[in-house]
């Protein structure tokens, strides 16, 4: 239990991307048989969306993957980064917003998701603004490219 890695996905309101990430790479770990290795989680920088499920357009975007999730929004806390090993966020924003909140002895190490993705595509798209659902079905291609690439790094390592 000592030796499980603990990895939080971060996005602004923990609605749209950071759900659909965290569901990606539950999927991906327990398909490479190591979910026993990982504890995953997700937050938002933001409070407005706390204790709500994620955008319904996320929800169809991981029922169409059928990826599996029944977390609710969360706010990021202090306790998280002496927790979690590797906070990742989806955009340079959220890791500004990270690194101003994290404090100088915490443990957390934190990474923009995209610098994982082998087609080069740095930011996870936000589609929470969009009048339809394209967005969302990119930002799962871009979370399935990132997330593999990130663990493949995690097991070499």
């Amino acid at each position: 239990m000592g030796n499980k890695k603990r990895i939080l996905f971060v996005c602004l309101g923990n609605t749209c991307r950071s759900p659909i990430v965290e569901a990606v790479f539950m999927d991906l770990v327990k398909r490479a048989g190591v979910q026993r290795d990982w504890e995953i989680d997700s937050a938002a920088i933001e409070a407005w969306h706390v204790g709500n499920r994620p955008n319904p357009r996320a929800v169809a975007v991981m029922e169409k993957y059928c990826l599996a999730y029944d977390n609710r929004a969360r706010h990021i806390t202090t306790d998280d980064f002496y927790k979690f090993d590797y906070i990742l966020a989806m955009d340079e924003y959220n890791v500004e917003d990270l690194t101003e909140l994290r404090p100088d002895d915490a443990k957390a190490q934190i990474f923009l998701l995209g610098d994982f993705d082998p087609e080069g595509e740095r930011i996870i798209r936000d589609p929470y603004c969009d009048t339809n659902s394209d967005g969302f079905d990119k930002c799962y291609h871009q979370a399935v490219r990132s997330c593999k690439s990130f663990l493949e790094d995690m097991n070499t390592n």
